[in-house]
């Protein structure tokens, strides 16, 4: 099988795994740290969309792709949203979930405070990450995941 392909089930999967999180297994053990596994599952998954995405364009020659993450994702935004009918906003929110990622990863100290999950930086300069702009994120990533399903697909 293509690799794209191999990607985009990937990603369907994860998204699978982070929407029964988000909508069964949280509103079961109401662990507020279990919203920090579900953000990263979520960054997995449009990960491999994008790299699927990317793998099919370069496939017919319409992108370039490099071995530097950052600089995949601006080809992304730059070159394959217009084609795919992928929003700037969207594209933002996506930005703004891999930053959270990885201040998450990098973070000195995370701690829950009232109904949301707070990641400090290492200038003490902070994040709060709560169940509805975990909602936002699994949306945003959903609609993406669709619309790059729509035209490799086809």
């Amino acid at each position: 099988m293509e690799k794209f392909l191999e990607n985009l089930e990937k990603s369907e999967k994860t998204m699978q795994t982070a929407g029964h999180l988000v909508y069964v297994t949280y509103p079961l053990v109401q662990d507020k740290r279990l919203l920090l596994k579900i953000l990263v599952e979520i960054k997995n998954s449009i990960s491999d969309c994008i790299n699927s995405v990317l793998q099919y364009e370069y496939m017919f020659s319409r992108v370039k792709v490099s071995q530097e993450p950052k600089i995949n994702f601006r080809i992304f935004i730059e070159k394959c949203c217009p084609r795919y009918g992928i929003s700037e906003e969207e594209a933002r929110k996506i930005s703004r979930l891999f930053e959270l990622a990885e201040k998450h990863k990098k973070s000195p100290m995370e701690f829950v405070r009232e109904e949301k999950i707070v990641i400090l930086s290492e200038n003490m300069n902070y994040d709060a990450i709560t169940l509805e702009k975990v909602k936002e994120f699994l949306a945003v990533s959903k609609s993406i995941l669709e619309k790059a399903k729509r035209i490799i697909l086809r």
